[in-house]
C-alpha cells in the first residue's frame, strides 16, 4: 500500500479534502472529551471512576465545543453519497457496494471484539474479579454506540441518497419533525419509550445534509453558512438556557434528560451551528490542504480513524488499571474542581496517547487493509454458489448487516457487570461474528478479490 506522501501527491483535483479534515478533528475531539470527562478512582471494589461533569458544571458549556458527533455524521453523508455516485455510475448495484462498506467498518470491529473477549477470558483465568472484568469491558465497548447507529445510517444510505434526489432537504425536515415529536412525548407527556426513535432520525437527518452539501443542494456560501451559525446557535442557547434541555451536550449519568442519549431538538440545533461554522470555513481550510504537509498528516489520520475510535477507551482502561495498581501516579488524585486536578491531566493524557499510538500501530494495519483496492486475498473457505447472483447476494448482505447491528445492540446495552468467560453478552458476541462471517463470504461470491 502506498504511504501518505505517495497518496497525498496522487490526489485528484476535484477531491474534497476539507471533509477528510473534519472527519479526523471530530473523532479525534471525541477521543479527547471522553479522556478528560472520565475522572478514575480507586475503592474496596478496585478502580472505579465518574464523570466530571457530575461536579462541574462549568465545565457543561465546553461540551458544545467536544460534542462534534455531528460533524462526523455530515461528512459521512458527503462521502458515502460520493462513494454510492461512483459506484452506481460504474455499472456496480447496491449490495456490493454495502458489501464493500462492510469491509471497512466491520472488520476492525470483528478484531476488536475478539480482543477484548481474548482479553477478558485470559483475566478471569488469571483470577481477576469477573464484576472488574465486565465493567472494563464495558467501559471499553463505549464506543460501539456509535458504530451501532453509522452501520444503520449507512445501510439507509441507498434508499435515503434515493429520497434526496427527489425531494431534498424535505428529507432532512421531515425527520427533524419526527425527532421534536419524539422531544415532546418525553417533554410533555413522560413516554420517554416514544423518544427512542431520535437515536436514528437525529442521525439520518445530519446525514441527509452531507449530501445536500456533496450535490451543491446546500451551497457553501456565507450568505447560507452565516444564518446557519447564528440561528443554529441561538436556538440552542433559548432551548437549553430559557427551555427545557440540559446545557451539556455530553450524557451525565442520574440526569433525568439528557442530549445525547437520545439526541434532542438542542443538539441539532448546535449541530445546525457547527454545520454554518463548517462551511464558513471550507474554502479557507481548502486552501490550506492543498499544502503537502496537511494534507499527508489528514491522510494519515484517516487511514486508521476508526481504529482510532474503537481502541481509545481500550487505552484508557490499560491505562487506569496499570496506573493505579502500580501507584505511579498519586492517590488519591486533587480534587475535581480544583486547577491542581486539570494539571494532573496533562501527563495522564500523554500516557494515553502513547498507549493509544502504540494500539493502533498493531491493528491499523486491519482498517488499512480494508481501504486497499485491488487487494487480493483468498476466498472464503466456504462460499454458496447462489450468492454468485445479485439478488440472494443482496439478501446477504441485509441479513449480515441485521446481524451486526443486533450484536453491537447487545455489547453496547449490556452495561457494567459479570457477562460470562468472554465479559461481554455472548449471545451478542456470536450473533456479531456471524453476522461478519456471513458479509465475507457474500463479498467473495462478489468479487474473489475480498476488500
Amino acid at each position: 500500500m502506498h504511504g501518505p506522501r505517495e497518496l497525498a501527491k496522487g490526489t485528484p483535483p476535484r477531491r474534497e479534502r476539507y471533509v477528510d479534515l473534519l472527519r479526523a478533528l471530530a473523532i479525534l475531539l471525541v477521543v479527547l472529551g471522553h479522556w478528560m470527562v472520565v475522572v478514575v478512582t480507586g475503592g474496596a471494589r478496585g478502580v472505579d471512576g465518574f464523570s466530571a461533569l457530575e461536579v462541574l458544571p462549568w465545565g457543561r458549556p465546553i461540551t458544545w465545543l467536544a460534542q462534534v458527533m455531528p460533524v462526523f455524521f455530515m461528512v459521512g453523508g458527503f462521502a458515502n453519497a460520493v462513494s454510492l455516485t461512483s459506484h452506481t455510475r460504474g455499472g456496480g448495484d447496491v449490495a456490493d457496494w454495502l458489501l464493500d462498506r462492510s469491509a471497512r467498518l466491520v472488520r476492525p470491529t470483528t478484531v476488536f471484539l475478539l480482543t477484548l473477549a481474548v482479553a477478558a477470558l485470559i483475566a478471569r483465568l488469571a483470577g481477576v474479579d469477573p464484576v472488574q472484568v465486565g465493567r472494563a469491558m464495558w467501559l471499553a465497548s463505549i464506543p460501539l454506540w456509535f458504530l451501532l447507529v453509522y452501520l444503520v445510517v449507512v445501510f439507509l444510505t441507498p434508499l435515503m441518497h434515493r429520497l434526496h434526489r427527489r425531494v431534498g432537504l424535505a428529507v432532512s425536515l421531515v425527520l427533524v419533525g419526527l425527532l421534536a415529536a419524539g422531544d415532546v412525548a418525553r417533554l410533555a407527556f413522560d413516554a420517554p419509550t416514544l423518544q427512542l426513535g431520535n437515536y436514528l432520525f437525529a442521525w439520518l437527518a445530519v446525514h441527509q445534509i452531507g449530501f445536500a452539501w456533496q450535490d451543491g443542494t446546500l451551497p457553501v456560501r456565507p450568505k447560507v453558512a452565516l444564518p446557519l451559525l447564528m440561528g443554529g446557535a441561538a436556538a440552542a442557547v433559548l432551548l437549553t438556557v430559557v427551555g427545557p434541555y440540559p446545557v451539556s451536550m455530553v450524557d451525565i449519568p442520574g440526569a433525568p434528560l439528557r442530549n445525547l442519549s437520545p439526541p434532542t431538538l438542542a443538539l441539532l440545533a448546535l449541530g445546525t451551528a457547527q454545520l454554518g461554522l463548517a462551511l464558513l470555513l471550507r474554502n479557507a481550510g481548502e486552501r490550506w490542504l492543498q499544502r503537502l504537509g496537511p494534507w499527508m498528516a489528514v491522510i494519515a489520520v484517516n487511514s486508521v480513524i476508526l481504529t482510532v475510535l474503537l481502541w481509545h477507551m481500550s487505552a484508557f482502561v490499560l491505562v487506569a488499571v496499570a496506573v493505579y495498581a502500580s501507584g505511579l501516579f498519586p492517590r488519591p488524585q486533587p480534587p475535581t474542581d480544583t486547577g491542581a486536578w486539570l494539571l494532573w491531566k496533562l501527563p495522564w493524557l500523554a500516557v494515553l496517547f502513547s498507549v493509544l499510538g502504540a494500539l493502533v500501530a498493531v491493528f491499523g494495519r486491519i482498517e488499512r487493509r480494508g481501504l486497499r483496492r485491488g487487494a487480493v486475498t483468498s476466498r472464503s473457505w466456504w462460499t454458496p454458489g447462489a450468492l454468485g447472483r445479485p439478488r440472494p447476494r443482496a439478501t446477504a448482505a441485509t441479513v449480515g448487516y441485521a446481524a451486526c447491528v443486533l450484536g453491537l445492540l447487545g455489547v453496547a446495552d449490556a452495561g457494567p457487570a459479570d457477562h460470562g468467560p468472554f465479559g461481554l453478552p455472548t449471545a451478542a458476541l456470536a450473533g456479531f461474528l456471524a453476522g461478519a462471517a456471513l458479509l465475507r463470504t457474500a463479498r467473495a461470491a462478489a468479487d474473489p478479490r475480498v476488500r
